[in-house]
């Protein structure tokens, strides 16, 4: 419901800007945002009864919260500044925006089932992930394309992000007693992505464009190394292996909330710069 109403408020800004020569606007438009308005408040009725109650010391729950609020924040910013830049960068920057959009749709679905449950919203956070990091990976190939980055580039990038979560997932859930192995091939499937854009053929391709393409791309690798690396953290706290001893099991919520929203609106940012730096030019 929630996410009906930002769709419909961005449908209201980008209603055409037309007027009357007397400076009035079109009896088709009036009517048109007035409609548009009266479904944003009937919806905006019904977003107490669809809302959890969450207690003042659920800093869990509280983190989901923001990560949400964040999140759509964000693809509001995104989606609203598109008309901005020219077919060359839109792309890239609507990438962004649906990248926070899903995660902000799946983090209220997540605050909500913490709510309920207080467990870990383990499915749902999968599901995110397997639908936003290889959309984060198909960002490197659209800032790559000004230096020639072939498909290959595109679906192997896919390919390895979409092996890294589905292993994890197994490891974590369905194999858990298995989960060291699981969560090695997952590892491996990240490591690889890491060597891809830092010393592969992604790199050169940066090196090649460099200026502003080659600064966003060292950006984002740092991303991926950095702040990517909460996540095969997270997933040895949340499970049993060889690693346990070393490193104990505890709750990862928190950090990958925290982690979420810096990578996903982080990276939408560094796009967003590099193509209104780019329209500079």
């Amino acid at each position: 419901m929630i996410f009906t109403i930002i769709l419909l408020i961005l449908l209201y800004q980008w209603s055409p800007e037309t007027t009357l020569n007397n400076g009035a606007e079109p009896k088709s438009l009036t009517s048109k945002k007035t409609k548009l308005t009266n479904l944003i408040m009937t919806n905006l009725m019904f977003i107490p009864s669809l809302i959890g109650k969450l207690a003042p010391t659920d800093y869990v729950g509280f983190t989901f919260f923001v990560g949400c609020m964040a999140m759509m924040a964000a693809s509001a910013f995104f989606f609203l500044s598109l008309s901005q830049f020219d077919k060359k960068w839109r792309t890239s920057v609507l990438v962004s925006g649906l990248i926070t959009f899903i995660a902000a749709v799946h983090y209220f679905y997540m605050k909500e089932y913490w709510s309920e449950f207080q467990e870990s919203p383990t499915f749902f956070r999968y599901v995110d992930w397997v639908l936003t990091v290889p959309l984060m990976c198909v960002e490197f190939y659209l800032i790559l394309k000004v230096a020639g980055a072939k498909t290959d580039l595109l679906w192997k990038m896919i390919f390895l992000s979409v092996v890294m979560l589905v292993t994890g997932y197994l490891g974590e859930t369905v194999y858990s007693d298995q989960a060291a192995l699981w969560g090695g091939i997952s590892g491996l499937a990240y490591f690889v992505i890491a060597y891809e854009i830092w010393l592969g053929s992604a790199s050169k391709l940066a090196a090649a464009a460099g200026g502003n393409v080659l600064a966003a791309h060292k950006i984002l690798c740092w991303f991926v190394l950095v702040g990517w690396a909460i996540y095969p953290l997270g997933y040895m706290l949340g499970t049993d292996g060889w690693y346990t001893d070393i490193l104990g099991k505890g709750s990862v919520d928190v950090a990958y909330n925290i982690a979420d929203a810096i990578n996903k609106i982080g990276f939408g940012l560094v796009i967003y710069n590099l193509a209104q730096k780019s329209q500079n030019d």
